[in-house]
């Protein structure tokens, strides 16, 4: 089995430079009012010597909240910020967006390693979670910032911890399972002023794109994929095929029988498999494998007349139902004419964005 460097979630990233001894500060978007560059929970990581990994909003926002960022380094102060966007064309430094914006900066992020370090195990598992954020106080450059990880399998024994209403929101969040809800609660005090800012971040395992096939399509696809955003595992059973020569973008490359590779990879709703192997037969095993499970898309190419005998097949030997025959996109890709092995990649490829944004829904 090859690997290659997976491509992490912002806090993963955190991590692994505060564990470089970086010194480094978060910016993370709360709000936004109109049009923005970003959206709630996009963040980015700055050091001393500028930015380091994500993005809040490029351009003259982004050069904005670097020089914010590089002021918290030098003070050690965290604080919560609101940007207006709304400038004049003729600023040609500002921006232009015509909305606003709300930064939450922490300028302690090694304060919660410890937080981090539970995200890493969640995300090594597979787990999902919400970053519960606790900023104590709504004023710039006062913010007393604190974080707690809650998952499903804890959320019982964190309850205690945090009121009703965000026990509530967190458990909608675990149920739902997507990664770009954000929210923001407002908690009273006990006077005026003593107010506290709670910020609640869907931190979901990245969806895998599991590829049966390490042929022309797979390549390609794997390329797409890593674009896309998926954690990209390849599988063949053709060691000349499986290698990182073959397939440089791919997080995991595995090659060998179906039921030692494969059928050792955990499946979820996160993950899209697509099988595109050299023959039919393979094709066929490898749906076998993966048919009525829990993922969220399964794909299988192949010509209409293929796919009606290999669906006989299945509903014969009693391999499917027609209920779970009739979850796999096949013909796969969308239809957009394609011919060549590219076009025929990014049809799959539109196809996976489009289930990946229909579960985020649902």
């Amino acid at each position: 089995m090859d690997a290659a460097p997976k491509t992490k979630h912002i806090y993963l990233q955190l991590l692994d430079f505060l564990k470089n001894n970086k010194s480094c500060v978060v910016a993370t978007v709360t709000g936004t009012q109109g049009s923005t560059p970003q959206k709630p929970g996009s963040s980015a990581i700055y050091s001393k010597n500028g930015l380091l990994a994500g993005t809040v909003g490029g351009g003259a926002v982004e050069l904005a909240i670097g020089e914010m960022a590089l002021d918290s380094i030098r003070t050690q102060k965290s604080g919560y910020f609101r940007f207006d966007l709304d400038n004049d064309i003729s600023e040609t430094e500002a921006a232009i967006c015509g909305g606003g914006m709300s930064i939450l900066m922490d300028a302690n992020p090694a304060g919660n390693l410890q937080i981090l370090e539970s995200m890493k195990e969640a995300d090594d598992k597979r787990v999902q979670g919400v970053l519960v954020t606790v900023c104590s106080s709504c004023l710039p450059e006062c913010a007393q910032i604190q974080r707690i990880w809650v998952t499903a399998e804890n959320l019982k024994n964190i309850s205690s911890q945090i009121p009703a209403d965000v026990v509530f929101a967190t458990t909608e969040m675990l149920t739902r399972r997507n990664p770009d809800d954000f929210r923001e609660m407002v908690l009273a005090g006990v006077k005026e002023g003593d107010e506290k800012l709670v910020f609640l971040e869907s931190v979901v395992p990245m969806p895998q794109l599991i590829i049966a096939g390490a042929g022309h399509v797979g390549k390609a696809l794997s390329h797409l994929g890593k674009l896309l955003g998926f954690e990209v595992i390849v599988w063949d059973d053709r060691s000349e095929f499986a290698n990182k020569t073959n397939l440089p973008e791919a997080d995991k490359i595995l090659c060998g029988q179906i039921d030692e590779t494969l059928g050792n990879l955990h499946i979820d709703r996160d993950s899209f498999i697509v099988i595109v192997t050299r023959g039919h037969k393979n094709d066929a095993d490898v749906l076998r494998k993966f048919i009525g499970s829990r993922a969220g898309y399964i794909g299988m190419i192949g010509s209409r007349k293929k796919i009606v005998q290999v669906r006989e097949s299945f509903l014969k030997s009693g391999w499917a139902t027609v209920s779970q025959w009739e979850q796999i996109y096949t013909p796969i890709g969308l239809e957009i004419g394609s011919k060549t092995v590219q076009e025929i990649a990014v049809s799959i490829a539109a196809q996976l964005i489009q289930v990946r944004n229909q579960l985020k829904n649902q």
